[in-house]
């Protein structure tokens, strides 16, 4: 009387392998949707690190922006800059449309990263311009 019937074994055996198949499956499922999430944040790892060697790099920017601004166009704009830790002020209170042109077709082609822009019609040519750029 104290015997395991086989049949009960079995049946308990299947539903055992049951239980087990499906654990593995919701499990399976779970890993290849952490493995989806993995890929999708190593992409966005990669695509803000470019940005981050693009945008972050102060010397760079001071250097390369040092340039396009004593460029002998600019010269009689009478550009002011006043640099902080964190970004570089640009004032002018009167330039002609040309050097405008010319400034804006530099910097917005380029990886600047422009805080603020104001531009100020003074007259038909005239201009005043007040820019600041961060990095």
């Amino acid at each position: 009387m104290n015997r395991i019937n086989p049949l009960y074994a079995g049946i308990a055996l299947v539903v055992l392998l049951i239980f087990v198949l499906f654990n593995l499956s919701n499990v399976t499922n779970e890993y290849h949707e952490a493995k989806e999430s993995y890929k999708e944040t190593l992409q966005l790892a990669n695509e803000l690190n470019g940005l981050n060697k693009i945008y972050a790099n102060s010397s760079q920017t001071k250097k390369s922006l040092k340039k396009i601004l004593n460029h002998s166009s600019l010269r009689e704009a009478n550009i002011k800059q006043k640099t902080t830790k964190s970004s570089i002020k640009l004032n002018s209170e009167s330039m002609n449309l040309s050097a405008l042109n010319f400034l804006m077709g530099k910097l917005l082609n380029s990886t600047y990263q422009i805080h603020s822009l104001k531009i100020k019609q003074l007259s038909e040519i005239r201009v005043s311009l007040e820019m600041e750029i961060k990095w």
